[in-house]
């Protein structure tokens, strides 16, 4: 059998070009670079200038917010912990924050309830750019948007000396003396030769979604529709008008309640494992998959009462990606301790939210003990320092996790946790003339909590939502 390439062409094995070498302009030098402007970028690369530091923000689109927009999930989850049976915002520090700027122009909706069990909290996808904004310019943060991370030079074996970016003015060069990676992808940390895993072992990671919003509802009529439809769901499923890939369907109101978000899809490979977020054809075939089930969901969603008159608003800039890397560090949260609200003495903050496994055709959520349990496990500062690597932490959902851990401190609340406290560290390194993985801990988890964290241990639980 003749291999072809995508052209037809002959296809010949580990076919390449070689590109010939060339100076790369320096775009600047800093003493902190964050690479990725999601919930943990956004606190690590404040927490790291507000320190003190050069910090410079790196984000491949031209706004802020990492998956939060891009994916349009227009739902933080994360930020609360059902505690013996009460509702408490154990997310603190920077991201009170932007949560307040975003209330300020009218885009946070109040908490609700999940499966009556944990509170999330919608926002305004359009308020959380400009909030994010605002919240970096008000700490002195460089950020440079529409620049594409695209490797690294190191120094040696155990430090970076640049990050490389593609932008339209070409490639570029950014040095730093600490880096941390918030790409959500585990990129930078593995490009610099950081261990990591992929997915479950056995080829398996969560599954994508595209997400999308209605507008146009009519909010009397639709009621609390979110109640009713897994049961027309199924009786669609079963008079066999309608197909649907995932079993458990999110249909919630925004703010304002002629506008709804919608989570149905499930994005998979031809063999029904989950698409790859990176891979580019996986990618590719995921975003128009995602597009095509989106609207064999509107179409559903029409026939349900106070929505026979909506339309699409917006389908986001991209796929929702829950899981690809995640790099191994000195220590890796694993489900058992999401379970088991385990603690630990390095804590830097805590996650509030269960396992949630995205697995084929369902989405399955497992709890702590409720209300027998305190509903939260501490993150351990172990989580952000990758082995091998000295000059490099890493934040968000590529942080040093098994892939139970992952499916459960993936979330933004557990992600801005993670990026203040990577923030903090890389300016104690510098303060302290260290690497990261070596500061004092209980030097970080004080500037912490004098920074209006929550780090589990002794603290008192915070008060409100």
């Amino acid at each position: 059998m003749l291999l072809t390439d995508r052209s037809g062409n002959p296809a010949l094995p580990h076919k390449s070009i070689e590109e010939p070498a060339r100076r790369i302009p320096l775009y600047g030098e800093y003493e902190v670079v964050v690479l990725g402007g999601g919930p943990a970028g956004i606190a690590a690369a404040v927490a790291a200038s507000r320190a003190g530091r050069r910090t410079l923000l790196i984000e491949r689109y031209g706004f802020l917010g990492g998956m939060g927009t891009a994916a349009g999930v227009t739902n933080f989850c994360g930020l609360h912990a059902n505690v013996y049976g009460e509702m408490h915002r154990v997310v603190q520090g920077i991201a009170s924050e932007l949560l307040t700027r975003i209330d300020r122009l009218g885009g946070l909706n109040a908490p609700h309830l999940i499966l009556g069990k944990i509170l999330a909290q919608a926002y305004d996808t359009a308020a959380y750019k400009i909030a994010a904004d605002d919240l970096l310019a008000a700490h002195k943060v460089d950020i440079l948007f529409h620049a594409l991370g695209a490797g690294v030079v190191m120094h040696d074996e155990a430090r970076i000396n640049a990050l490389m970016v593609e932008t339209k003015a070409g490639r570029q060069a950014v040095r730093s003396d600490i880096f941390i990676d918030c790409s959500g992808d585990g990129d930078l940390a593995a490009w610099a030769g950081a261990r990591f895993e992929v997915g479950d072992g056995a080829g398996s990671m969560l599954y994508p979604s595209m997400m999308f919003r209605l507008n146009g509802i009519d909010p009397e009529k639709a009621g609390d529709a979110w109640r009713t439809i897994p049961a027309l769901m199924e009786q669609a499923e079963a008079a066999g008008t309608h197909h649907f890939p995932r079993k458990a369907a999110i249909v919630r109101p925004q703010r304002s309640g002629i506008e709804w978000r919608v989570n149905f899809t499930q994005l998979s490979r031809e063999d029904g494992t989950a698409i790859n977020g990176l891979e580019p054809d996986d990618l590719t075939r995921g975003e128009i998959d995602g597009r095509r089930q989106a609207v064999a969901a509107f179409d559903f969603l029409r026939t349900v009462p106070g929505f026979e008159k909506s339309y699409i608003v917006d389908l986001p800039p991209q796929l929702g990606i829950r899981e690809t890397r995640r790099v191994v560090g000195s220590y890796m949260l694993s489900g058992d301790d999401v379970l088991g609200c385990a603690s630990f003495d390095d804590s830097i903050g805590v996650n509030g939210w269960p396992m949630e496994t995205h697995v084929a055709g369902d989405v399955i959520f497992k709890f702590p003990p409720i209300p027998e349990s305190r509903g939260f496990n501490e993150l351990p500062y172990r989580m952000l320092t990758p082995d091998g690597v000295d000059n490099l932490l890493v934040a968000g959902r590529c942080a040093s996790m098994t892939h139970d851990g992952q499916s459960a401190a993936r979330v933004s609340g557990a992600c801005f946790a993670m990026g203040e406290a990577a923030g903090s560290a890389a300016a104690l390194a510098l303060g302290g003339n260290t690497i990261p993985r070596d500061i004092a801990v209980e030097k970080l988890q004080q500037a912490l909590k004098q920074q209006g964290g929550f780090i589990g241990q002794d603290q008192v639980v915070p008060d409100g939502l």
